[in-house]
């Protein structure tokens, strides 16, 4: 395949030669046109592309002015094969950040020219998949720029915003020349087959959309997605932000939804309170209880170090599509929120390219066949597999002990007698990169507990838990778990701006391009730095909803409670001359915010245990820690990379 990087831009009479070739492989039937090229080619003018707006009727009248909704839809498509009599598929990207605050590294805007036509689509997707056969259509979540009705932060308004538009595209709805009156439009280009793609809202979108199992949805490629929005505020009752969803939808609104849509913004706020009860409002916008309903392939796109929609969505959206059997691929980087094009470039658009081609033009690429998981290994190195969670991977009980010091214990399979503990007090100001540092040291407010150097290279790979039983010095308390891998180590550096990436001056172009949309995109590197810890998974809640994970109450200072955390979703390799660590804490600054009084807390140990998705299972973790020396004592702290203290409050707005 040629390098995107270097696309040429072709002439158009060149390109009027190479859509009659494609022309003819048409007439001569799909089966040819697969065998040669085998991938889609870039044979359509660019340049003369169709640039149009609709506003598509979502059937819904969220603001509650009389008439129903509706959403605006720019698209970009070739205009040759609408001449030919052929209908093309689209890549669609639903978003409410086009206007407010830009999608992509560079944060892009749409833009328009004087009458109103779209000139500028964010992010790539137009430049490279327009001359190869597709239409992209971006589409304004309602509420958002150019659209009707009230955002809903991932409720019936904002899934409806799309899913109406895939119904349109499919000619099953309504849509109009303008956003008031206007003509009716039908999308008699296209041949009813539709790829979502998009970063954080966005992606959540796309989980969403194919959670209705609405007709025509062929793949849906869902980049650091939320898969249920409870889990993006709270973790089993912690909150995990200080804000709400209300908070979010009036960042996002246009100007004219602020002044019209109090009535939602008000739901919002009574149907998410600040105590993390589940309500009502949390079921509608929990995707992964109608995952069953999926028809769509799914590409899953994650950074395990992402602190903004954290893995915990690519966990569980995971492993439900996995129980109905959805076909499903899935990358996983050590960066923080950060969209591949800017990790991994030129294989993510090869990949995707031939995605689309597969399950939107139905080429035998193979791509359904290729290993399912791509996992970064260290900055730029990648790994494959035949699946995900790695084939042999067995959830594996290791229990914690005391050892010599307070605070600084063992990790291994031997229960601990019963009557040890281990105590520890919140300190809000700590993160788990404080506690990680000091993991060999007696410290008053963590419990630590670590495996000697391994014998051989362990692998975690999937979702975890850890279970503990605690007796709270006052009414409220929140824990934290994570999981450490004590060791030297070069990695990303997720806790900067960039997440795991530095963004330089050069520009390399993705396709082809005009004057107001070049296709042309800063690149990207590694951002490095050299660390002694790498906290790698991470679990939180309160301990008030030991009883009903929906549901918190009030504890009784000096009384034993039992709580398991869910550890989030991972693949780390700790090599061997590593060591394992469990870390329980109280909060973990940044990440969660601290319950109203500062608890001392008695960790029993003969009653907590860890459940991890260890490759070769309790086998594995015998042979990696036979043998193994008692963990040191260093004398230094073991630097690692502390989580950002100020975590964005907008999933994926840049």
């Amino acid at each position: 395949m040629t390098n995107p990087a270097r696309f040429p831009r072709i002439p158009f009479t060149a390109l009027v030669l190479a859509a009659v070739a494609a022309l003819l492989s048409a007439l001569i039937g799909p089966a040819a046109a697969q065998a040669a090229p085998g991938e889609s080619r870039p044979v359509y003018s660019y340049d003369h592309a169709i640039r149009e707006s609709v506003w598509v009727d979502t059937r819904l009248d969220g603001d509650a002015d009389g008439r129903t909704d509706r959403v605006a839809v720019d698209i970009v498509r070739p205009s040759e094969p609408a001449r030919q009599g052929r209908r093309i598929p689209v890549i669609m990207d639903a978003s409410p950040y086009y206007s407010c605050c830009g999608r992509g590294n560079e944060s892009q805007k749409k833009t328009y020219d004087a009458h109103g036509r779209p000139v500028q689509f964010p992010l790539f997707y137009d430049n490279y998949f327009v001359p190869r056969g597709y239409a992209t259509v971006l589409v304004d979540l309602a509420g958002t720029n150019r659209s009707d009705g009230c955002v809903d932060v991932g409720g019936r308004s904002d899934i409806q915003s799309a899913k109406a538009v895939v119904d349109w595209l499919g000619g099953r709805g309504r849509a109009y020349t303008a956003r008031t009156g206007g003509r009716p439009v039908t999308a008699d280009w296209s041949n009813g087959s539709t790829g979502m793609i998009g970063k954080s809202w966005d992606a959540t979108i796309a989980n969403g959309v194919a959670a209705t199992g609405v007709k025509g949805l062929k793949t849906i490629v869902p980049i650091a997605g939320i898969s249920s929005w409870y889990d993006y505020y709270f973790a089993k009752g912690a909150p995990l932000y200080d804000s709400g969803p209300d908070a979010l939808a009036h960042a996002v609104d246009s100007p004219d939804a602020q002044k019209r849509c109090a009535a939602v913004q008000k739901k919002l706020v009574d149907g998410a309170p600040r105590s993390g009860d589940w309500t009502a409002l949390w079921t509608e916008r929990d995707y992964v209880r109608n995952a069953g309903k999926v028809r769509a392939s799914v590409f899953l796109v994650h950074g395990m170090q992402d602190l903004n929609v954290r893995t915990r969505h690519a966990g569980q959206w995971w492993d439900a599509l996995a129980r109905h059997g959805v076909a499903r691929k899935i990358w996983l980087s050590q960066t923080g929120h950060v969209d591949p094009f800017d990790y991994r470039r030129s294989d993510w658009v090869k990949t995707l390219h031939h995605w689309f081609d597969h399950y939107l033009l139905g080429y035998d690429n193979g791509i359904d066949r290729a290993p399912m998981a791509d996992i970064e290994r260290s900055p730029g190195v990648w790994s494959t597999d035949p699946q995900w969670p790695a084939p042999g991977t067995t959830a594996t009980t290791l229990r914690p002990r005391a050892g010599q010091q307070p605070g600084v214990g063992v990790l291994g399979t031997q229960k601990a007698p019963q009557g040890t503990s281990e105590t520890f007090t919140d300190d809000p100001r700590l993160s788990e990169a404080d506690w990680a540092s000091d993991i060999d040291r007696p410290t008053p407010a963590k419990a630590g507990f670590s495996t000697g150097p391994l014998r051989a290279p362990l692998r975690l790979s999937g979702s975890g838990s850890v279970t503990v039983t605690v007796t709270p010095s006052t009414s409220t308390a929140h824990l934290s778990a994570v999981l450490v891998d004590l060791g030297p180590d070069t990695i990303r550096n997720y806790g900067a701006d960039g997440e795991g990436i530095t963004t330089l001056d050069r520009r390399t172009c993705w396709g082809a391009g005009t004057k107001g949309d070049t296709g042309c995109f800063q690149e990207t590197a590694a951002d490095t730095e050299k660390v002694a810890h790498t906290v790698f998974s991470r679990g939180w809640a309160d301990l008030g909803n030991y009883a009903d994970p929906h549901k918190g109450r009030p504890l009784t200072p000096g009384k034993p409670y039992t709580l398991t955390l869910d550890l989030a979703a991972t693949d780390h390799i700790v090599p061997a001359g590593h060591r394992l660590a469990l870390i329980v804490a109280g909060t973990d600054a940044g990440l969660i915010d601290p319950p109203p009084s500062r608890p001392t807390l008695a960790l029993d140990l003969s009653r907590t245990s860890a459940r991890l998705p260890l490759t070769g299972g309790p086998a594995a973790f015998a042979r990696a820690t036979a043998h193994a020396s008692a963990p040191g004592h260093p004398t230094a702290p073991l630097d690692g990379i502390a989580p950002p203290r100020s975590l964005s409050r907008m999933p994926g707005a840049q």
